[in-house]
């Protein structure tokens, strides 16, 4: 049986390579996301080298095992079910549903995730577009883009998102903007490559950062 702390490693380091469409991450990069130091993830990948689950690789570089990967998806599926779950039958807002899945994440009934899964009809994505697994660890893969490569003129509609904090996502609905939305680019600033974007027919000037958070199709 693995701590709510140990899974939570696993399910970052499948997510960070994940993001960047790689087998692999560093320990730099994963103390960052995790908000710790180093020191504290190296004192926790040797526990879960020990248990088979990490291999560290040379130049910090972390790799998921084969069971480390099986263990870190279901954590995954088991999260973004919960998140559909209370936003769909629940109602809570897209930018309250993830704090209160990374706790339900750790609850360990398979029949309970089977159920769960069966009550909302299988769904292929979470209330922020991201894909969740099924029972055999597959995800359907979304061919997407970032708003920030859209052109001036073209037409866009909102699958995903990068940036899941509560922060972001509530920024993001007080400019009307939600799963499915379409988005109008009308230009972009040679400066800072800030944007302006229309969106239900009012127009919002948006930051580079904002458009690299924002994934469209």
């Amino acid at each position: 049986m693995l701590t709510n702390t140990e899974e939570n490693y696993l399910k970052a380091i499948f997510q960070l390579a994940h993001e960047a469409e790689q087998e692999e991450t560093g320990t730099n990069r994963l103390a960052a996301a995790m908000g710790i130091k180093p020191a504290t993830v190296n004192d926790m990948l040797k526990k879960l080298k020990l248990k088979k689950l990490v291999l560290n690789e040379k130049y910090g570089k972390i790799r998921l095992t084969k069971e480390g990967r099986r263990v870190a998806v279901q954590i995954v599926r088991k999260h973004r079910l919960w998140e559909t779950f209370l936003y769909e039958k629940l109602d809570f807002s897209w930018d309250e549903v993830h704090e209160i899945a990374e706790q339900l994440e750790h609850i360990q009934s398979e029949k309970l995730i089977e159920k769960l899964e069966k009550f909302l009809g299988h769904p292929e994505t979470d209330p922020h577009g991201d894909p969740i697994p099924d029972a055999k660890g597959m995800m359907k893969e979304l061919r997407k883009v970032t708003l920030a490569e859209i052109r001036p003129g073209q037409v866009c509609q909102l699958v995903s998102v990068r940036d899941n904090s509560a922060v972001f996502l509530q920024f993001v609905s007080e400019l009307g903007i939600s799963l499915r939305k379409k988005i109008k680019v009308l230009a972009i600033q040679e400066f800072d490559n800030s944007m302006k974007i229309e969106v239900d027919k009012k127009q919002h000037h948006v930051s580079q950062k904002f458009a690299e958070n924002l994934l469209v199709k």
